[in-house]
């Protein structure tokens, strides 16, 4: 079932656009991120979902339920969305289990309370049900947040930032935890970040997002390995444009020497054309020579290998290397078939 369709959403701020024709679905059980640069609309796209822009136009849909139209708008608290934020916004004052009964104000108090134990259970949190939010630590404060979302029976959750307050090193655990919950419960969940690394690990695709368009809207490997545009490849990572002539269908030449071409495009009818292609560090290889044509004066060790900076035609090209070859002439060579070719027309 389809839980979220965006169709020809637009958005301004005293007449300048934000959200310009944004188009998206999403079907039960699937975790997408909105993510990109700050000022991209990614939460903007977020608050049109919840209800909370009156300047959002277009057509929206959770579960197929119109919740933005021409001729309607649904207000956010009929909305059936789960609202998750970064600050957790948990009440200080009440205990764990008052605040995840919060928003059953249409049950009896038994089933409140029988909703309540069985979210602390998925949670595995029973012991902190007197506890107050001062009492927890964040992934807890944030894992109470969820559940108390969830109590409500939601169509989707809706995360703006969600885990950018948890320490780094319980942060992937936390994301591990709660799209394990997300699944085992077969909750959609729309995610705002600007973290590549929390897209890819916690949602099944990911929207990229630039100048209010989705510029892509892929699996983490699609975007990484198949980017569209110049700008998804570049966003994704350090790397470098590098010239290359079409020698065959699955053979490219460049300065660093041959690569082989594994890409969807068909280039059997390109041979001696001029194309770019974007490689990131890892795909360059760096050998020991002499009489090699560059050298390493800068390099950087990031526990399990090497940054190795060098210089080509006055640009600098970074390369990951398992040792160091720091103050030495080297040669260059790519080291994996590249799979993306950029057409300069």
């Amino acid at each position: 079932m389809t839980v979220l369709a965006i169709e020809n959403l637009q958005v301004c701020y005293q007449d300048v656009e934000v959200i310009n024709d944004l188009h998206l679905s999403m079907e039960q059980g699937e975790i997408v991120a909105l993510f990109g640069p700050s000022g991209c609309g990614k939460t903007t796209v977020l608050k049109s979902v919840a209800g909370l822009l009156e300047q959002a136009k277009g057509n929206i849909s959770i579960a197929d339920r119109a919740v933005l139209s021409e001729s309607v708008s649904v207000p956010t608290e009929k909305r059936k969305v789960g609202l998750i934020f970064q600050d957790y916004a948990l009440f200080p004052h009440l205990t764990v289990a008052q605040n995840i009964a919060f928003g059953l104000v249409d049950k009896d108090k038994q089933e409140s309370e029988q909703i309540v134990t069985k979210m602390l259970e998925l949670i595995k949190l029973t012991q902190y049900a007197d506890s107050y939010p001062s009492q927890l630590s964040g992934g807890q404060q944030q894992r109470i947040a969820i559940v108390r979302a969830l109590a409500c029976e939601p169509d989707i959750l809706l995360f703006d930032e969600a885990f950018s307050n948890i320490d780094p090193q319980f942060r992937f655990e936390l994301i591990a935890d709660i799209r394990g919950l997300l699944k085992e419960q077969n909750i959609a969940a729309l995610f705002v970040t600007h973290n590549q690394d929390e897209a890819f690990a916690f949602c099944d695709r990911i929207a990229l997002m630039h100048d209010g368009k989705i510029a892509q809207l892929d699996t983490a490997e699609a975007l990484f390995t198949e980017p569209k545009t110049r700008f998804v490849a570049e966003f994704l990572g350090q790397g470098l444009w590098l010239e290359a002539k079409v020698a065959t269908a699955n053979k490219l030449e460049t300065e660093f020497g041959s690569v082989e071409y594994q890409g969807k495009q068909d280039l059997s009818d390109n041979t001696g054309e001029v194309v770019d292609i974007y490689l990131r560090p890892h795909q360059l290889s760096l050998t020991a020579n002499d009489m090699g044509k560059y050298k390493v004066n800068l390099e950087r060790f990031i526990g399990n290998s090497y940054q190795a900076m060098i210089t080509s035609n006055e640009q600098q090209i970074l390369v990951t290397e398992g040792k160091s070859f720091l103050h030495k002439q080297v040669d260059v060579s790519i080291s994996e078939p590249v799979t993306k070719a950029f057409f300069n027309s």
